[in-house]
């Protein structure tokens, strides 16, 4: 005989549904809401990019058409793995600080949106074990595209945080019409930040180190933060190992600076560094101390081979 479940559980039950799904519903308001307060003062205007697998969200300020772009690709949400959009978006905030004439930000897969062929949706792996699959790039590929032909741009700047600065450089390495390259806590070598923190690597990944020579002649500038226990000076420097001695490649450790924290005011100034290829010959051995130098805390630290942001903005003793 069917065991009849009481009224009052059945209501009770519909009740926390109902607000479960209110709570969701409230939680994915908020985090528009805040995406949005960052883009309007700036003039970006939402739009949601049908590209391959993805729907990605940008936010979009053209002033010039048939001219460069800055291209913003947003980074991780490490507070909470089951929702892949970040309560403060920082790439958008250092998007919304940015006074090019065009400037363009794009979010993670399921960041804000989710996939093409509905009522699929989006499932954790999107944003952790695949997360910089051959798809994802694809997606990426195909909203550069869709971006260059609607604005009729000649050529992008990229900048990424995070796991954004690993999108932005595997597209640095395949595209291009990819002009200069800037990366913010970069996660550059994935299987070295997984290691770092214990976490299981990502077999689903495409992995920018790999592609590191592919980027030698690349115009790029690395900004890594002195007091960031996410994305240590440690995993920077197995990148720049994996490059060829290169005079394209500038870093800079900006000291009191975190994962999120420490970068939006200042960003402006960093922004405003020039990105060229006439540096000082990057990649000698002597010079980049090991990833067991590293672990090892000897005399030749991150701090001692790259440059504090204090360094850089302070003139030239003679």
């Amino acid at each position: 005989m069917k065991k009849l479940i009481p009224f009052p559980f059945k209501a009770s039950l519909v009740s926390i549904l109902i607000l479960s799904g209110c709570i969701a519903t409230s939680s994915s308001f908020l985090l528009e809401e805040t995406a949005q307060r960052l883009a309007a003062p700036a003039w970006m205007i939402k739009r949601d990019i049908t590209a391959e697998t993805y729907i990605l969200r940008s936010y979009e300020r053209i002033h010039k058409r048939r001219d460069f772009a800055n291209l913003y690709i947003e980074g991780d949400n490490i507070v909470n793995l089951a929702n892949p959009t970040p309560k403060y978006p920082l790439a958008l905030h250092l998007a919304s600080k940015d006074n090019a004439e065009n400037v363009i930000y794009l979010a993670r897969p399921c960041q804000y949106t989710g996939k093409t062929d509905y009522p699929h949706s989006c499932d954790v792996s999107d944003w952790t074990d695949n997360q910089f699959s051959e798809d994802v790039i694809k997606s990426y590929n195909a909203a550069l595209d869709d971006i260059a032909v609607r604005y009729q741009i000649k050529g992008f700047n990229l900048i990424g945080h995070a796991g954004g600065a690993s999108i932005a450089s595997l597209l640095a390495a395949e595209r291009g019409d990819v002009l200069s390259l800037r990366t913010v806590a970069g996660i550059l070598d994935h299987d070295a930040h997984r290691a770092l923190h214990r976490s299981t690597p990502l077999s689903g990944s495409l992995n920018p180190v790999t592609y590191a020579s592919d980027l030698t002649n690349m115009p790029q500038y690395h900004f890594i933060g002195g007091q960031d226990q996410y994305v240590p000076t440690s995993i920077l420097h197995r990148y720049l190992q994996a490059l060829p001695p290169s005079n394209c490649v500038q870093t800079l450790l900006v000291q009191e600076a975190e994962y999120e924290n420490g970068w939006a005011d200042k960003w402006p100034e960093l922004l405003a560094l020039p990105v060229t290829c006439n540096q000082p010959l990057h990649g000698d051995s002597a010079s980049i101390p090991t990833f067991d130098d590293l672990d090892n805390n000897s005399a030749s630290t991150p701090e001692n081979q790259i440059k504090s942001f204090e360094d850089t903005l302070s003139p030239a003793k003679p």
